[in-house]
């Protein structure tokens, strides 16, 4: 089983696909990735051999931010916006979406589960 970046690739996947288990690396990223390493994408993950795994990881460590060097990043920046009081920064911290969703109806990832009815008909 290949680890990289600390994350263990699952068996059986095609290589491109395994990568995207890594957070911060996505479809377009993993592609390049194999192409970098010059590899068939293809290659089952449990098919590499241990030299093609450490190419895959240097080419990881030189030119991507992946896991938790990028979670903090964006931990930092949602704490920043916070700090500073802006627009976004107040959504964050109401719990509310912010990217200009509407939240009369719909939002119940960012709201919450719907609340019994307080009050009911006679």
């Amino acid at each position: 089983m290949a680890r990289i970046a600390g994350v263990d690739l699952p068996r059986g996947k095609r290589i491109d696909i395994a990568l995207t288990y890594i957070y911060g690396i996505g479809r377009t990223s993993a592609d390049e990735i194999v192409e970098k390493a010059d590899l068939d994408p293809s290659t089952r993950s449990n098919e590499l051999t241990e030299g093609e795994v450490r190419r895959i990881r240097d080419i990881i460590d030189e030119e991507y931010q992946v896991e938790g060097d990028l979670r903090r990043e964006v931990q930092m920046n949602i704490k920043r916006l916070k700090d500073l009081g802006c627009y976004r920064g107040l959504r964050h911290r109401r719990g509310l979406p912010v990217r200009g969703q509407r939240t009369r109806t719909n939002a119940r990832t960012r709201r919450g589960p719907r609340r019994a009815m307080v009050r009911r008909k006679r």
